[in-house]
């Protein structure tokens, strides 16, 4: 399981403190600060790691901004030291612990904001380590439950306010970042992975570029459904921004699409356990049973391909419970309840709850693809002819990417399937597919 990452803001080497005296930061850090957010569950990530030289530039602000935890040593009043403090307090006021070496003194401003005293050893090393990291673990724990966050990236890529799975959608909107890479990308996508890839080459090493470029890159690579590339992005960005909900979320997402979905579904159960469920993630997890679900039915073996079908069921159910404003994992549960044999009765309870959802959602004008998708099964599922091709003629014009019709047609089969053998399926059903399927042909 991936722990969480805790930034530490400190000088390194040995420095003197106000009164002439020599500290050993490296010492502290080892000693101290380091083991302590590690009996706290979480990983330290300390900033002269990252950051040779301790230049203040964007990527080094985005991962102060993206680590959720946070210590700083203001022993020596360092001026970077409080400059990245100033960041961190504006964006997670309740997410940074602070300490400081007995014998100096810290501004009138910082003082209230309960810093840990540590003793120093004659030769600047930290002496009551003991007593100080069970205080340190216990601000760091405390410090895990309380208080938001007001960071335009921070909210995008870990607690966008807005339904789950458009948070992805709407990336390139709204952070800003080079418009010259912007407008390359836009590009590569257009000429497809190779394109990609040589922005990629140019641009390298991936983990020194600012978070915006990176997700377009990333998010560019889902586009052209390269998968593989994809995943092995994750390994070259900077680890605060690896390790965020939505990257997590779209590794998953890949990982799955590449044919693991074992290495898949332990990403969102790690991302259950520490975050707890969430719409888009349970609808991933719910992907991962589906897909598992219909390969099991493909080769025969029915009784496991009934529990799938129930875990896949559960997860996007878990996951339409968790924010009934999206729709997606509704109609996914949904559709899949159709699927089962008998047909589950809690769809037609559903039904009317998912339709809510997604019309508000197109009334509010926040409409895209999956919205008019979501009408087009739900009118398929209705077996209304009228509304599905309605429906239909509306989602063939917000295509944005070439793989989105193509999970529609995928479910929409798999309800003609499943009425075939019922002996209950509409003719126009296949019309409806095929119309869909040569939008997936880009």
């Amino acid at each position: 399981m991936n722990r969480r990452l805790c930034f530490v803001l400190m000088p390194f080497g040995k420095k003197p403190d106000a009164a002439g005296s020599m500290v050993d930061f490296d010492a502290v850090y080892s000693d101290l600060i380091a083991p302590a957010i590690e009996e706290a569950g979480l990983e330290p990530l300390r900033a002269d790691e990252e950051m040779a030289g301790g230049i203040i530039h964007k990527p080094m602000f985005e991962r102060l901004i993206l680590c959720e935890f946070a210590v700083a040593d203001l022993t020596t009043a360092n001026a970077n030291v409080f400059y990245e403090l100033g960041v961190r307090h504006a964006v997670h006021p309740w997410n940074s612990v602070l300490l400081f070496a007995e014998g100096g003194r810290l501004p009138f401003d910082v003082a209230p904001l309960r810093a840990v005293p540590y003793r120093l050893a004659p030769d600047g090393s930290p002496t009551d380590v003991a007593t100080v990291k069970k205080i340190l673990v216990e601000r760091l724990s405390e410090s895990s439950n309380r208080g938001d966050t007001d960071s335009p990236i921070f909210q995008l890529v870990e607690g966008f306010p807005d339904i789950d799975h458009t948070k992805t959608d709407v990336f390139r909107d709204r952070v800003r970042y080079s418009a010259e890479i912007k407008e390359r990308l836009a590009s590569a996508r257009k000429e497809g992975v190779e394109a990609l890839r040589a922005v990629e080459r140019e641009i390298s090493p991936v983990k020194d570029q600012e978070g915006g470029v990176v997700i377009d890159l990333f998010l560019s690579y889902r586009a052209v459904k390269a998968w593989d590339d994809m995943v092995a992005m994750v390994d070259k960005m900077s680890r605060p921004l690896a390790a965020t909900v939505m990257v997590q979320e779209q590794l998953a997402l890949a990982l799955n699409r590449a044919g693991d979905g074992e290495r898949a579904e332990r990403v969102l159960e790690d991302l259950l356990k520490s975050r707890g469920p969430s719409s888009e993630t349970c609808a991933i997890l719910g992907r991962v049973y589906k897909d598992r679900w219909e390969a099991a039915a493909r080769g025969g073996d029915d009784a496991r391909a009934r529990g799938l079908l129930d875990k896949a069921i559960e997860a996007y159910l878990k996951g339409f419970e968790a924010d009934w404003r999206d729709a997606y994992p509704g109609i996914n549960a949904v559709t899949l309840m159709e699927l089962n044999e008998p047909p589950d009765p809690r769809r037609t309870d559903l039904i009317p709850v998912v339709s809510y959802a997604v019309d508000r959602r197109i009334a509010a004008g926040k409409s895209d693809y999956w919205d008019y998708a979501t009408r087009l099964e739900l009118a398929v599922l209705a077996e209304d002819e009228g509304k599905a091709r309605r429906a239909l003629s509306d989602a063939l014009a917000e295509v944005r990417e070439v793989w989105e019709p193509e999970t529609t047609v995928r479910n929409l089969r798999l309800i003609r399937e499943a009425r075939e053998r019922r002996q209950s399926a509409a003719s126009w059903m296949n019309d409806i597919e095929n119309a869909l399927s040569h939008r997936t042909q880009g």
